[in-house]
């Protein structure tokens, strides 16, 4: 395409050096026009915005970028996709988060930067607590693949498990002692234990899902 007399200009004019084909000049513009799709800083409209990794942070000017709404807590806390979730790892990279985001450390910074640091940081604290507890993380998984528990709602829940719940807070009201407590801890224990075997295999159905949409797409 860039043969004959375009090139020997482009030759001419020391833009493109003698011996390079043209496909590599053709190459070089598509992936220009490629990273034209990247996020542009708010601030100095550089390319490459924070879009892998920690890349909170503008790479050109080191703004404070806004929050990704694409990121999932999963990959803004560095964990696995998964019930089982190493609550130590969680707390160092909650700490790293916000020794990076917190508002404290830009108080002398734009009033972007500010108002992208309370955002980010609230959804750092988000993230942390839902991962944190178990019950949190496992509706947070279920949200994550399209169903959602009403919050204070009795959602598709059968009359015995209801009624198993109700019972429990009545001996948990009534409870006098050590013993009595024990008892209920235990009870409270298993049924935790249940929920997470269903969590699992939620999981395991998970992926047979994905498997299923990857089926469906035309090679």
């Amino acid at each position: 395409m860039w043969g004959g007399r375009t090139g020997a200009l482009l030759r001419a004019s020391g833009w493109w050096p003698t011996g390079v084909l043209g496909r590599r000049l053709l190459n070089c513009n598509a992936a220009s026009l490629a990273g034209s799709s990247s996020p542009r800083c708010w601030s100095c409209g550089g390319l490459g915005g924070p879009s892998r990794g920690d890349r909170f942070f503008c790479p050109h000017c080191r703004a404070l970028q806004p929050p990704d709404p694409t990121r999932d807590y999963f990959s803004l806390m560095d964990c696995n996709r998964s019930f089982r979730v190493d609550t130590v790892k969680l707390q160092h990279r909650y700490q790293q988060l916000q020794r990076l985001v917190h508002p404290d450390f830009f108080s002398q910074r734009s009033q972007n930067e500010k108002d992208f640091s309370e955002k980010h940081s609230t959804i750092v604290n988000e993230a942390y607590k839902t991962l944190l507890a178990p019950l949190s993380r496992g509706l947070y998984l279920l949200k994550l693949h399209g169903v959602e528990i009403p919050e204070g709602t009795d959602y598709e829940m059968d009359s015995q498990f209801l009624t198993e719940i109700m019972e429990i807070n009545e001996k948990l009201a009534e409870a006098q002692g050590e013993t009595a407590m024990k008892e209920i801890e235990s009870i409270v224990r298993d049924n935790f234990e249940k929920a997470k075997e269903l969590l699992t295999k939620m999981r395991y159905f998970s992926n047979v899902e994905e498997k299923i949409k990857l089926k469906k797409i035309p090679l």
